[in-house]
């Protein structure tokens, strides 16, 4: 595989001694993430591989539809090695995407569509995309030109594909008939030879990591970790042919690849995909005889509708993204349908809560890591030195599938990474024993994030945007609860002589700066001074964010 010439150097893999004892204790396998659909089309070809709306595509479809794919996109000139942005959204053609980028040796960079300029900039500017595929519709915000303004910008050349219909500009290339006219036995052998070049630790995807300062790092995820970590999670919970995964949430992002994707295709399930939309979830979890459902914030309260009785084939229902109400897993339980709990990152490590495990630990905790290869220290924070059992501490890891270094970021590495290798999550943890199970409870961050709905929000990114307001002196944002998001932004100002700006102005402020809405702030409160911890100096976030806490739903 040709990849840029400077890729080596940005690029940290894992040492000699970790690739073999992951090959020999049968973690890492070959081929590639696309060569494991190849085969597993081979083995269950008539089974739904996807079902979107009225759509179904078998895997023997899904194969040799992104084959055919793949070589229309090694025809149109897109070689091995390079990056392609992705805005897109929830549709069959975004899946088959995904697996076409991946056949054709390219390498699929996990934007939002949210996401404008002040992110695809930066994002761009680190993984020097060669193609920025997007939406040809969106009701929203016109994607194509939007695409086509960016690389203008960068004063770049980029092929911009699109999805889901024509653009209206003649020079986006339409990505869904491409390669329609390519012959299929001739379609394979163009990805063959591709993947031939490809080894276990090759790039394959560059994530977005929502727990490091300022705008995203990039994560690089190679070909046989990240397909191990959908594998691993897909027998964690028992997945295998014939369960239906329901899943709403962006299928462009880490978890939509994991828990939607990629771990049930390892096993030859179905993923049943859904827009993230609340008022769809219950119809798209009966109508197609979904087996498992993740639920997000915005949709917890899923468990409670009565409707869900409706769901029969129902067995298992997974909660991710805030500490789930004991009653929401109460009620499923009376039901007779498992609940539990994940916690995962697109930097690596997931943990969820294992099968066998009683209601009152899959209530209370996240549960254990899904590979056994994964290893766990809680360490006191900007330390090495291991808190004891039952207190809480820094979540570190390392394994078969967490990053050994984000993507260009040396310096950055020296500071996210242990001395030992583990990589430093910002998460706070306790091990605890719970209804006689050993297991792993969330006490909060070490980081200042905030968690919208799924989405993280940087608050060191957000309160320098909002410093360079010239009315803004000095700004903090920290987290107000939503019961329909988990949290929402609150920002406390300082500003200039007493000048008056209200949220208004902010939201305009942003605007201006191209922010993805999602991290706009949704209330502004002006402060004469910033509250400050006596001793150091610092912002006093602890009273603020008591502060933050008495808005809870209130209209902003």
């Amino acid at each position: 595989m040709t990849l840029a010439p400077d890729t080596p150097d940005k690029l940290v893999r894992y040492s000699i001694e970790a690739e073999a004892r992951y090959v020999r204790e049968g973690l890492w396998r070959s081929p590639s993430i696309a060569e494991h659909l190849h085969s597993i089309a081979q083995e269950h070809g008539d089974r739904d591989a996807v079902v979107c709306g009225d759509i179904r595509l078998t895997f023997a479809e899904l194969d040799r539809i992104t084959d055919q794919r793949a070589a229309g996109l090694h025809r149109l000139g897109l070689s091995p090695g390079g990056a392609v942005l992705l805005q897109v959204h929830n549709t069959t053609n975004t899946v088959i995407a995904w697996y076409a980028l991946l056949k054709a040796g390219l390498l699929p960079v996990c934007t939002l569509p949210l996401h404008r300029g002040h992110e695809i900039g930066e994002i761009a500017r680190q993984t020097r995309p060669v193609a920025h595929l997007v939406a040809a519709r969106d009701p929203r915000f016109d994607l194509v030109r939007f695409a086509f303004a960016q690389a203008a910008a960068a004063g770049v050349e980029r092929t911009v594909l699109v999805s889901d219909g024509p653009a209206d500009d003649p020079r986006a290339v339409e990505l869904d008939r491409l390669g329609d006219d390519i012959d299929s036995a001739e379609a394979r052998r163009v990805v063959e030879g591709i993947q031939a070049g490809l080894g276990m630790q090759s790039l394959a995807v560059f994530q977005l990591s929502g727990g490091t300062t300022g705008v995203p790092k990039v994560i690089p995820c190679l070909q046989a970790p990240y397909w191990h970590y959908g594998a691993s999670l897909a027998r964690a919970l028992g997945w295998g042919p014939g369960d239906r995964i329901a899943f709403l949430m962006p299928i462009a992002h880490n978890a939509g690849i994991i828990i939607g994707l990629q771990g049930p295709h390892s096993v030859g399930a179905t993923l049943v995909l859904g827009v993230p939309d609340a008022s769809t979830a219950l119809d798209l979890v009966v109508q197609n005889g979904a087996t498992d459902v993740l639920l997000g914030p915005f949709l917890f309260d899923l468990a409670m509708d009565p409707g869900l009785a409706a769901a029969t084939t129902l067995r298992r229902v997974l909660f991710s993204g805030k500490k789930v109400p004991h009653r929401h897993m109460a009620v499923l339980d009376a039901q007779g349908i498992w609940a539990g709990q994940i916690f995962g990152m697109s930097e690596g490590l997931c943990l969820t809560t294992p099968l066998d495990f009683p209601l009152e630990a899959r209530a209370a905790s996240v549960g254990v890591p899904i590979s056994p290869a994964d290893e766990i220290r809680l360490y006191e924070p900007g330390t090495e030195k291991e808190v004891a059992p039952g207190e809480v501490g820094e979540l570190c890891a390392r394994g078969p599938y967490t990053l050994c270094g984000y993507y260009d970021a040396a310096e950055h590495n020296r500071r996210a990474f242990t001395s030992d290798g583990l990589y430093r999550t910002g998460d706070l943890m306790a091990e605890r024993t719970i209804a006689g199970v050993r297991c792993y409870t969330v006490e909060g961050r070490i980081k200042d994030m905030i968690s919208r709905g799924g989405e993280k929000i940087n608050t060191e990114e957000i309160e320098l945007l909002l410093s360079s307001h010239d009315a803004v002196v000095e700004a903090a944002l920290v987290a107000m609860p939503d019961a329909r998001l988990g949290e929402r932004a609150c920002a406390f100002v300082v500003t200039r002589n007493g000048l008056e700006i209200d949220l208004a102005e902010v939201q305009a402020h942003f605007e201006r700066l191209e922010v993805a809405k999602y991290k706009w702030p949704e209330r502004i409160v002006v402060l004469p001074e910033m509250p400050r911890i006596s001793q150091v100096g610092k912002v006093d976030r602890r009273r603020l964010r008591v502060i933050a806490e008495t808005f809870g739903d209130e209209p902003s």
